[in-house]
């Protein structure tokens, strides 16, 4: 999924509006704390490496609402292919263009250095479709990968990719023994809402093509996509949309809450409970998905490593995701929040 912006200010007065619709409040549900003691000063290492290095993340660009969690972590994940998207889907914050700048041939090097310096184990790199370029930029992104395993092989490496307009043969390129353990696409919303949701040039149909195809070329890595919910979609359909990335070969699903980025963007259709959040999981986990992350505030990127772990024990005693974001919530009403 690609991240969205969630209001700068506090929960309980910040608007989500658009022009056709009266003021609405985020739930209670939403609330995020800062970084204290060691977190902070992790969180201060992590964006200096950022800064140091010229990088783009989507923490940033997109102003994810866990930013403040992954990098006290120690974690971010990376953009690459420049900020700039070539596709305006009407949930993204991310800035968008026709014709983006060039590629950065120093990228690679660049990236690969801050995760050497950052000390990760572990490093999400999600990418803006790049329709203007002849292969969608999967030369640029194999090159990033490269760059960071030569570096540091240790790192483990997960890839949210962008649907490279259907082409399977620069997919292929992309993935032939690639230094990967995640390959990420986001169906972003179920079908019926591709028209309202995404650009002209994306479709769950895409989508589930090029994770089909990513499943089949590399078996031995598992393959994750992710669902917004709020943006129209029924409960009906978000089983159904579950059920066409199994059958594709998906093994890890994250579910998460639309958050509006601004009253330009598309509004707000819904918040399921967090009750609700809990019940696709179960869902999700009886369909076969090997991990699940399923909660208002989960993104695609939020604990991948984590998630990763999950999906590789399968064990009964291995706690979900879920838990821990029910956990960090109610750690998070007893806190001061942003």
């Amino acid at each position: 999924m690609a991240q969205q912006r969630l209001p700068m200010a506090d929960v309980d007065s910040s608007p989500v509006t658009d022009l056709k619709r009266p003021e609405r409040r985020l739930p209670s549900w939403f609330k995020v704390t800062l970084p204290t003691g060691a977190s902070q000063q992790i969180f201060k290492t992590t964006r200096k490496a950022v800064e140091d290095n010229s990088l783009h993340t989507v923490c940033e660009e997109a102003r994810c609402p866990n930013i403040h969690d992954c990098w006290g972590r120690g974690t971010a994940t990376f953009m690459i292919a420049g900020d700039t998207c070539t596709r305006g889907c009407r949930f993204c914050a991310v800035n968008t263009a026709k014709n983006p700048p060039a590629l950065d041939a120093t990228e690679p090097a660049r990236l690969a250095e801050a995760i050497r310096l950052m000390q990760l184990s572990y490093a999400v790199i999600t990418v803006v479709n790049r329709d203007d370029l002849p292969d969608g930029g999967a030369g640029h992104f194999r090159s990033c990968l490269d760059a960071i395993h030569a570096l540091s092989p240790q790192v483990g490496l997960e890839l949210l990719c962008s649907d490279l307009e259907g082409d399977l043969l620069a997919l292929e390129l992309l993935l032939d023994e690639a230094p990967l353990r995640v390959f990420a696409h986001n169906v972003e919303c179920v079908p019926s809402m591709d028209a309202k949701v995404r650009d002209r040039r994306a479709s769950f149909a895409q989508s589930l093509k090029i994770l089909g195809a990513a499943a089949a070329l590399r078996p031995d890595i598992q393959t994750k996509s992710s669902l917004m919910v709020g943006v129209g979609e029924t409960d009906a359909e978000i089983s159904a949309a579950m059920q066409s990335l199994r059958e594709v070969g998906v093994s890890m699903l994250t579910i998460g809450q639309y958050l509006q980025p601004s009253p330009n963007h598309l509004a707000i259709d819904r918040f399921p409970e967090p009750e609700k959040f809990a019940e696709w999981d179960a869902e999700a986990r009886q369909l076969g998905f090997s991990a699940v992350a399923c909660g208002p505030l989960v993104r695609s990127s939020y604990r991948a490593g984590d998630l990763l772990n999950e999906s590789r024990t399968s064990r009964a005693e291995s706690q979900p995701l879920k838990d821990a974001w029910v956990e960090s919530t109610a750690e998070a009403s007893a806190k001061q929040t942003l």
